[in-house]
């Protein structure tokens, strides 16, 4: 059976203790969280209470910590020029985070170049991954997981062989690696349809053992359109079948899956009916009226 998870939150009182709360109500069998709010730099103590409460819990219910993920904050872009000492020092920080709360996995979106172009980003990213791996030197039990990206503006990040280059580059290659975002790589340009084709040739390049994580998103927008937004499972322009082939594909059999749909009408999460259609491989087209009658 596939390792599924989804987004949930971290609060300042119950922390990774609440997190964990959440992804149990869902069904899942793991979670993806941001350490503090994605777009600031305000960040709480880690407890470490909470933390050790949380992995009992975790124990008693069979949740592998070593799938959890942790994202970061988008306000990190190693490749914008201008923001570039403030994305290093913060992301150490997270880092250090994640450290402090055992999490293996940081998801991590490689940037934008805003104007430089393609060549200067790329080595920016890899200028400041290579610091970061620097300040924390022996302290680090973090592999950071390199987003796939849908291509939106001046993204880079959007094709196999920029990966390839950031990683070919980096000094530190045991403490880096991909997290494939369906829905990205969709508006990217890639046909899912062909899913195993795309790995065939992902595996020539990079190798597959260098994949850690997994977003499962269906998309709004068709192939190539290079816009990103994401969709409930089933309900997009990838459709349910497509991605249960990829949920289920044997080669990714146990690397976490992490659901980020939408909320239905911004106030109800989808993800213990999306995990349940999962598990049962069976699409219900009235997702969205099921939930709206839950809640």
């Amino acid at each position: 059976m596939p390792i599924l998870g989804c987004h949930v939150g971290f609060k300042k009182d119950t922390q990774l203790l609440g997190s964990l709360q959440e992804a149990l109500s869902y069904n899942a069998d793991t979670f993806m969280f941001y350490t503090g709010a994605p777009q600031n730099t305000k960040r709480n103590v880690i407890e470490d209470g909470l933390t050790l409460q949380a992995l009992n819990l975790m124990k008693e219910k069979n949740i592998d910590y070593s799938k959890v993920i942790v994202h970061a904050p988008y306000i990190i872009n190693l490749c914008n020029e201008n923001n570039f000492s403030f994305s290093v020092a913060f992301l150490t920080e997270e880092m250090n985070r994640c450290n402090l709360l055992g999490v293996k996995y940081m998801v991590l979106h490689p940037g934008s170049h805003v104007g430089t172009g393609e060549e200067a980003g790329l080595n920016n990213i890899v200028k400041g991954l290579n610091l970061v791996f620097e300040n924390l030197k022996d302290n680090n039990n973090v592999i950071i997981l390199l987003e796939t990206m849908a291509g939106k503006g001046t993204e880079l990040g959007t094709t196999t062989e920029q990966l390839k280059y950031i990683i070919d580059n980096i000094n530190d290659k045991e403490h880096v690696g991909v997290c494939l975002d369906t829905c990205h790589l969709n508006d990217a340009g890639y046909d899912l349809n062909n899913f195993d084709n795309y790995l065939d040739s992902f595996d020539k390049l990079i190798g597959i053992n260098k994949i850690g994580c997994i977003h499962v998103n269906d998309s709004k927008n068709d192939i190539s359109s290079h816009k990103d937004r994401h969709e409930n499972i089933g309900l997009g322009t990838i459709g349910f079948d497509t991605l249960l082939n990829i949920i289920y594909n044997k080669r990714l059999e146990n690397i976490p899956k992490i659901l980020e749909t939408p909320y239905i009408d911004k106030k109800y999460p989808p993800y213990k009916y999306e995990i349940e259609m999962i598990r049962k491989k069976e699409f219900n087209k009235d997702l969205i009226e099921i939930i709206k009658k839950q809640n």
